[in-house]
């Protein structure tokens, strides 16, 4: 044994309780009673009262290195993770050039990624119109699935998949095993929506309807049921699709869903006209929605919470909302503003553990991560749950200081950071990286 963390409040898959966690080879040996003696020449961490969660795993991050370097990269977004309490990060497969569509652009990214990266590291792959021919290809190479979208994705060398191609993906990638990840809107509902520029959230919100979402994931979902494929939902903003999602999975269609932190702790209501940092797509919806998500996540219909960490340079922010960059920067934030909302409704930290750490390893098959027990890799994050912070765009590690949740009150401070045993944030400082580069099933 190298190392024993001890706590009074220890998040395990059988609930919290005071343990000691020891630690060998980079991986966990094993977790006993609280009072177990320490090997001999282990070293103790003991962290009183704090909270020690497995380290949280994000499986959806833009990166955007190389090609976009200015909006994010490798070395400043796994910095803010780690910042973050997470251990564990899956990059998208656009924003960046080249995009992950191919062999030889993932080995590019590989490439890229390796030297910078401080926490541990996949990448998705990319379906495009044109590319089912590189789809084994990159499952093979280790990509975790393959992210598509059926509206304009906002880059001209990510296009999107009509029916038909979302259909011939689809049915390539359950050939083989893969699993498909959807940026679910449908472009017909988008096009009849109405388009008013300007500064007016209303105006946006009604641009981006939740028709457009249920319908396609009414089409996903029965592409997915006659090709007996296996999908996931990015992002779902509209409560209105969880019914439809709750009678596939009921049916035993393989389909999951994530939601994010911003259509969970922010409503449209509060979004200030002109304030473009809280645009994305889908959109953030009104706070009866909102409530409605947070049932689905209670019930289990809605499986995991992910950042969709989608960062760009200011000035893309413009006051426009129809022309202003559509992501929320918040992947050093995803923890605390979680656990803000979820325990005023009840929900304790052993839920967040299950949504933000356990169940996006799972999506992924990441089987040594997203819990404290024997044989996974000894990922952890420590919480004072009852602290609170202001968000100050300054000290947050993000390429660009743009945040939604500037000014607001969060509880859940991360004291540290460990990968594998090692810590590598502490109180805001940050090692050298560490992580490693992960494939899929290795």
């Amino acid at each position: 044994m190298s190392l024993v963390l001890r706590s009074t409040r220890v998040v395990t898959p059988e609930g919290t309780r005071a343990a000691t966690v020891a630690v060998a080879g980079g991986r966990i040996a094993a977790v006993g009673p609280h009072d177990a003696q320490v090997p001999a020449g282990a070293r103790l961490e003991d962290l009183g009262d704090d909270v020690l969660l497995p380290g949280l795993v994000d499986t959806h991050v833009h990166v955007n290195d190389p090609g976009r370097t200015a909006w994010e990269g490798f070395w400043t977004a796994t910095r803010a993770a780690a910042a973050g309490g997470i251990t564990t990060l899956l990059d998208m497969p656009l924003n960046s050039l080249p995009p992950t569509t191919t062999v030889g652009n993932l080995r590019t990214k590989q490439d890229v990624a390796r030297p910078k990266a401080h926490v541990d590291t996949g990448f998705w792959g990319g379906a495009l119109p044109d590319n089912v021919k590189d789809l084994r290809p990159l499952h093979d190479a280790g990509v975790f699935g393959f992210k598509c979208f059926l509206s304009p994705s906002g880059v001209e060398e990510f296009p999107e998949l009509d029916q038909e191609q979302l259909a011939r993906s689809m049915a390539e990638i359950a050939g083989f095993g893969g699993l498909l990840i959807v940026h679910a809107e449908d472009p017909h509902h988008l096009a009849a929506a109405p388009q008013r520029p300007g500064p007016r959230y209303a105006d946006f919100l009604a641009s981006r309807p939740r028709d457009a979402e249920n319908t396609a994931i009414e089409s996903l979902i029965a592409h997915a049921e006659r090709l007996r494929a296996r999908v996931h939902v990015l992002h779902l903003s509209s409560s209105d699709a969880l019914p439809l999602i709750a009678a596939a999975k009921r049916r035993g269609v393989r389909v999951s869903v994530e939601s994010c932190p911003h259509f969970l702790t922010l409503t449209a209501e509060e979004v200030p006209d002109g304030a473009t940092e809280f645009k994305c797509c889908p959109p953030i919806r009104e706070s009866a929605n909102q409530d409605l998500l947070w049932q689905g996540l209670a019930d289990g219909t809605i499986d995991c919470i992910v950042s969709d960490h989608s960062p760009c340079t200011t000035d893309l922010k413009t006051p426009d909302f129809a022309s202003a960059w559509g992501g929320i920067s918040s992947l050093q934030l995803g923890l605390p503003a979680i656990w803000t909302e979820a325990r005023q409704r009840g929900h304790t930290l052993d839920d967040v553990v299950r949504w933000m750490s356990e169940a996006p390893a799972r999506l992924a098959g990441l089987d040594r991560k997203g819990a404290i027990e024997a044989g996974r890799d000894a990922d952890f994050a420590v919480l004072a749950p009852d602290e609170t912070f202001t968000v100050d765009p300054a000290n947050l590690y993000h390429r660009n200081q743009v945040t939604a949740y500037a000014g607001r009150t969060l509880s859940g401070v991360v004291r540290s950071t460990w990968l594998r045993g090692e810590r590598i944030a502490e109180n805001g400082n940050l090692a050298e990286p560490t992580g490693r580069l992960l494939e899929r099933n290795n």
